[in-house]
């Protein structure tokens, strides 16, 4: 018999800050069966004990190696994964704890919170290289593991249905050329973008907004939050939605249902 599973993905910027503001403890409530956070900015020993080792869920952290108070991710799971593994076999870079890998009986699900491009052309060579490490990373698991799914804030939007304003933006990190045909190659190794596989023209469906110019309220927003999963699994599923109703963050929530 099948199972359904539930899937949350949200970048929380800032673990601590979304426990005290009270919206760890609301994305909890919703009981997924497994959840990931990206840019949690804290050390597992800083967290408090209902956000180390919640109720009902087995919890596995990446961190920043060298500067504290960033990056960072996070892994909440019902069921023990089989493995989890920190990083990509990458000492260049897996020094700012940006990937868990969670391996179950059924399928592998990598949470990722890939770099930001903003910072001057250093930082955006160095979010290029990741993505390009990433993908051979993947390209690799896939010939041991058919079901690949990787999930978290990839900090680029791919179409110009993907933001509020293409056109300000075309220069800009974020929906630079380049950045965006780097998901052009993840999509032409058959890993589908499962919110565009269910809605691919949908507009204004947005997972970031820009904080100090009060975005969100006006829905001038970024889709740069994604579930990708590897061609064999498109027949498990079943449900991808964008979570805006939930605060807490300058991001929201998104959510993958698939069967296993």
């Amino acid at each position: 018999m099948s199972k359904t599973i539930n899937i949350i993905s949200w970048n929380v910027n800032g673990l601590r800050a979304c426990h005290r503001k009270g919206c760890f403890k609301e994305i909890m409530n919703t009981a997924p069966d497994i959840l990931c956070l990206q840019e949690t900015k804290s050390l597992p020993e800083q967290l408090p004990e209902e956000v180390r080792k919640p109720e009902g869920y087995y919890s596995f952290f990446d961190y920043s190696k060298g500067r504290k108070g960033y990056s960072g991710v996070a892994i909440y799971s019902k069921e023990k994964p089989e493995s989890v593994k920190e990083g990509m076999e990458s000492k260049e870079f897996d020094q700012e704890g940006r990937l868990i890998a969670a391996y179950y009986k059924d399928f592998v699900l990598l949470n990722v919170y890939f770099p930001n491009g903003g910072g001057g052309a250093i930082r955006l060579k160095y979010k290029l290289e990741f993505y390009e490490v990433f993908l051979k990373f993947i390209e690799k698991l896939r010939k041991k593991y058919k079901n690949i799914i990787f999930c978290g804030d990839i900090n680029t939007a791919h179409k110009e249905t993907d933001l509020a304003r293409p056109k300000e933006n075309a220069k800009n990190t974020g929906f630079l050329p380049e950045e965006r045909a780097w998901i052009d190659k993840v999509v032409g190794k058959n890993y589908i973008d499962v919110f565009r596989h269910y809605f691919p023209n949908l507009k204004d469906a947005y997972t970031y907004w820009d904080m100090k110019t009060f975005a969100r309220e006006r829905n001038v927003g970024w889709r740069i939050d994604y579930f990708f999963v590897s061609k064999e699994l498109i027949p498990n599923l079943v449900l991808n939605e964008i979570l805006s109703k939930i605060y807490g963050s300058d991001h929201c929530p998104i959510s993958l249902k698939f069967k296993i």
